[in-house]
């Protein structure tokens, strides 16, 4: 989770693979019967099939490419991992040792408790900008969110898949996070101190799905195609995806660091073997929404939380 305040196998065969020409500058794309990716050279076969027959995907050219993905991550993740990366500059700086520092993942922002509400709700809204920026762009190239698997085709199995691979991924990030505060290595994370009133739970609901939603569409699904479309290798994508994941969690400290970027890779392959960004979003809400209100609901009352 980046904190709001902070900034903050491949795909299905059955599905039909797009097949690339190009007219002028733009490579058009529209789906064929190739099953096994693109036929056009530097174009890897890991790519997202379109979803449909006939869909059409009109590209500016790779170096338009370049600079859509440095403007979208300039104004959301990508800055938000520059921010975080000076931040623990500072923190290491300071006099104070790590696990003496503290990082605010959601506080309040108002001492008036209806004011609070507001801002908090606009602050959700205003940092899912980059979510509709991404969704624009590819639907002005041709790309439905569907390509990405951000629909609701697969309900029951995205919810399972979700389900699962929070419970696994949330249990062995909790160990990680112990672990690396007891050793000096990350901040003592605090998920969160807003007031005990009617909106507490709710907002936190809210901050949880805004990070599912911001991080995995971002990261995941529009930053691994588009690397795909500029033929980067599935690995090389993945690892730099999941390094940029890392990076907007480094205030609070190496531990999150690290734990995020195994979660990137993790969370890379599965979305190249599922060719689906929504049991992602699941999993990484329901991870997030357990942190904050299991927080709320256990500091003070549990030993091992520090």
């Amino acid at each position: 989770m980046p904190g709001r305040w902070r900034g903050t196998g491949l795909a299905a065969a059955h599905r039909p693979a797009p097949v690339v020409r190009c007219t002028g500058y733009s490579p058009v794309v529209t789906a064929g019967d190739d099953a096994h990716g693109y036929d056009a050279p530097g174009v890897p076969e890991s790519q997202p099939p379109e979803s449909e027959p006939g869909t059409t995907l009109t590209l500016p050219p790779p170096s338009y490419l370049r600079w859509e993905i440095f403007v979208v991550f300039a104004v959301s993740l990508g800055a938000s991992g520059l921010n975080a990366l000076l931040d623990l500059i500072g923190a290491l700086l300071s006099r104070q040792s790590l696990s003496s520092q503290q990082a605010l993942l959601v506080g309040p922002l108002s001492s008036v408790s209806w004011f609070d509400l507001v801002l908090q709700l606009v602050s959700i809204a205003e940092a899912l900008v980059p979510v509709a920026l991404v969704l624009y762009l590819m639907a002005r190239s041709g790309e439905r969110p569907s390509v990405i698997g951000l629909d609701a085709s697969q309900p029951a199995k995205d919810l399972l898949r979700g389900a699962a691979l929070a419970a696994a991924i949330g249990g062995a990030g909790l160990g990680l996070y112990v672990a690396a505060f007891r050793l000096g290595m990350s901040l003592n994370i605090v998920p969160e101190s807003l007031p005990a009133v009617w909106w507490r739970i709710p907002v936190l609901l809210l901050s949880a799905a805004h990070d599912g939603l911001l991080e995995e569409i971002l990261v995941i699904g529009y930053l691994l195609r588009r690397l795909d479309q500029l033929g980067w290798t599935p690995w090389k994508a993945i690892a730099a995806a999941a390094v940029l994941r890392g990076s907007y969690h480094l205030y609070q400290g190496f531990g999150a660091f690290i734990g995020n970027a195994v979660m990137g890779v993790i969370f890379g392959l599965l979305y190249r073997r599922w060719g689906r960004v929504t049991p992602l979003i699941i999993a990484h809400t329901l991870i997030d929404a357990v942190t904050f209100v299991g927080y709320a609901a256990l500091v003070h009352k549990v030993s091992w939380l520090p």
